[in-house]
């Protein structure tokens, strides 16, 4: 296929904005809301977060399969982000409004009901739109520098994401900047999704129009040993980066400047670390599309894991109220590495379907995507919920509600410890499983040129030979 244009890729990345901006939000932010602003406790903040998620996980397949099946006069997958656009506005002020009702109960209800809400709306946006990604080339190299920009608007997103929120909170007295914020930037997030909604056409045919469904649809993708690697390898990234994007702002506040923080003193060392994290993500994203190129993208992966345990390792020996330049080269180190992991699940998700195209004799898409992501959402939604769990256990304190209630400035020792232990190990234990998925990974640029021309043959010889070593 021809070289993709710049218009044709941007159109395709508007909706990364929604797709990483609101995930950071939710990863950076909703946590601290849940305990600092609606007063749960910790162990409470992790089920509403379990719960969520888990519903989360278990419509995406129903909803990837419905993007497969139906069709509609410019594509079911385009028509959904259109019809989704202005509900991405509600539901995201719905979960940031700050229930203040005294009975705990009722807050916990409130705020699972909105979460589950939004991720209602973000699954019918999110699932379509990588089915469509999917199918705007089938290049293995195109692919690469499609979702290379995919990424980078996804990290734009991310630092814009993680800096501004906070300071739009800030800007209100009591509770109200949650408000303001989640209507700032779920206009923002609509505009995203309508744009590539309206602009991003399919360069591969989506399968035909059928009616028919069949619970073996929901379990094909696992039949697929690709699939099921390309999984493993993008569980264990999405998990770490979930874990450490919900503890970071606990870790700067609560240890690294933690003297500030008892002094009740504000400070943007959390928002600079943060901004260069994910700053140096987009500057890496040129350097790891090389590595691809040279050495294809399990290579990329498994060398990106590599500097991010090793930065990670570092939080063990930093000292509490250090310098902040220590924390911003860390993050910068840190960055780098992930930029890697980040950007290659991504980009293999195209070419195991075609893979499963192969084996099954259709293309689906949706299918594949909403699968994938149900195991991603649990997967995060354990990691998460456990976290928060434990670091209750070790006695972290949530915001009491009231005029008279003091706000939390400072927590205990051993809480501490916890923040610290989970964010040093997590990368180290999921990141070094990740390489080792890596290194039995074997569908390479060669291998997904010999798959595709067994897709355009058409013959069984063909077909079974492509499929022989993956």
């Amino acid at each position: 296929m021809k070289k993709l244009s710049v218009g044709r890729m941007v159109s395709v990345a508007f909706c990364e904005f929604f797709g990483g901006g609101a995930f950071n939000i939710i990863n950076f932010l909703y946590p601290g809301f849940l305990v600092l602003a609606v007063g749960l406790p910790a162990h409470l903040a992790g089920v509403v977060m379990l719960i969520a998620r888990f519903f989360d996980a278990f419509i995406d397949p129903p909803i990837g399969l419905l993007s497969d099946k139906l069709r509609a006069r410019f594509g079911t997958r385009r028509k959904t982000l259109l019809i989704s656009a202005p509900l991405v506005v509600l539901s995201l002020f719905l979960m940031f409004f700050p229930y203040g009702n005294p009975n705990e109960a009722v807050r916990f209800a409130a705020v699972l009901l909105s979460y589950i809400f939004f991720s209602l709306v973000q699954s019918s946006v999110m699932i379509p739109y990588y089915s469509l990604a999917s199918e705007i080339t089938d290049n293995y190299t195109e692919r690469a520098r499609m979702t290379t920009l995919r990424m980078g608007f996804s990290i734009t997103a991310s630092i814009v994401c993680v800096a501004l929120p906070g300071a739009i909170v800030d800007m209100y007295e009591g509770n109200f900047g949650y408000i303001a914020m989640s209507l700032v930037f779920g206009s923002v997030f609509m505009v995203c999704v309508a744009v590539t909604g309206l602009f991003a056409r399919e360069g591969i045919a989506p399968p035909p129009k059928t009616e028919k469904y069949a619970l073996r649809d929901f379990a094909r993708p696992f039949q697929v040993k690709t699939f099921r690697q390309y999984l493993l390898i993008f569980l264990c990234c999405q998990i770490t980066m979930a874990v450490m994007s919900a503890l970071f702002f606990f870790y700067v506040d609560f240890y690294f400047c933690r003297t500030l923080t008892e002094n009740g003193e504000t400070n943007i060392v959390g928002l600079l670390g943060a901004a260069l994290m994910f700053g140096m993500q987009i500057v890496a994203l040129p350097f790891y599309l090389k590595i691809v190129k040279l050495r294809g993208k399990a290579f990329a992966y498994a060398l990106g894991s590599v500097i991010w345990v090793a930065g990670a390792a570092f939080l063990f020996v930093v000292p509490a109220d250090a310098s902040p330049v220590i924390l911003y080269v860390l993050a910068a180190f840190i960055g780098f590495g992930i930029s890697g992991p980040g950007l290659i699940p991504h980009a293999m998700l195209p070419d195991v379907i075609d893979v499963g195209n192969l084996r099954f004799g259709s293309r689906a898409a949706g299918a594949f995507s909403g699968v994938a992501n149900l195991v991603i959402q649990l997967g995060q939604a354990l990691g998460v919920s456990l976290v928060m769990t434990l670091i209750g256990i070790a006695g972290f304190i949530e915001q009491e509600l009231g005029e008279n209630a003091e706000k939390v400035t400072a927590q205990p020792l051993p809480a501490q410890r916890a923040i610290i232990l989970i964010l040093a190990l997590t990368p180290l234990i999921f990141m070094s499983a990740g390489i080792f998925i890596c290194t039995r990974y074997r569908l390479t640029k060669e291998k997904h040129e010999e798959v595709l021309q067994a897709l355009e043959s058409g013959g069984e010889e063909a077909r079974q030979r492509a499929l022989l070593t993956l």
